[in-house]
């Protein structure tokens, strides 16, 4: 049987669209790739998009034939920020900072990653196989919501969430993330869904 970690990570990939809700998000392990630009319009992000996922499935299947363990491969996640926050706020694309990332369950290990990626460097041409890499990333206490609909009109419950955050006697901290639950290719905007969370600091009320 395939796992699918989306289903046993429940609170983490699958929050409640009505209601922002505090999550402790434990130290997990992503395939990584950063870069700056306007998504889907810059070719730095193009490029690691065609990247991430071909490793990320020759991951998948290392494992499967050496384990016998099957699962699905995770999301599409993004954490988003700026030097100059306003042009986050301001939508000045151009100048954005992202790290996009797809989860790693605990049986792909740092080793198996470097022998899986050196294979598929010697089978496929990615143009940014050498920015990818493996790392732990933990944003400890959240807020979280699912957003339905387009990404342009996240606005309001992002907001939602930075005002969680203010009542709860916290401070946002580190960056902006998002998971994308949809392929945007076969889903109509009205109806993706999309992570939102935000790590924060404070004391709990």
């Amino acid at each position: 049987m395939k796992t699918d970690f989306k289903k046993d990570l429940k609170h983490l990939y699958n929050p409640s669209a009505k209601t922002v809700s505090e999550v402790v998000v434990p130290a997990i392990n992503f395939l990584m790739i950063d870069g700056q630009g306007s998504p889907g319009e810059c070719q730095a992000y193009t490029d690691a998009i065609q990247t991430i996922f071909p490793v990320a499935y020759a991951l998948k299947f290392a494992i499967r034939k050496s384990a016998g363990f099957d699962f699905g491969v995770l999301p599409l996640e993004g954490l988003w920020w700026a030097d100059d926050m306003n042009d986050f706020v301001n939508g000045n694309r151009d100048n954005w900072l992202w790290t996009i990332m797809i989860m790693q369950p605990d049986v792909v290990t740092k080793e198996l990653f470097i022998q899986t990626l050196a294979e598929v460097k010697t089978k496929k041409k990615l143009a940014a196989v050498d920015r990818i890499r493996f790392e732990s990333y933990s944003e400890v206490r959240s807020a979280q919501l699912m957003h339905l609909g387009p990404f342009a009109a996240e606005g309001p419950n992002i907001a939602r969430i930075h005002q969680f955050i203010q009542d709860q006697g916290g401070k946002p901290s580190g960056k902006h993330h998002e998971i994308y639950l949809s392929d945007i290719r076969k889903v109509a905007p009205e109806k993706m869904k999309t992570v939102l969370r935000q790590p924060f600091t404070g004391n709990k009320k």
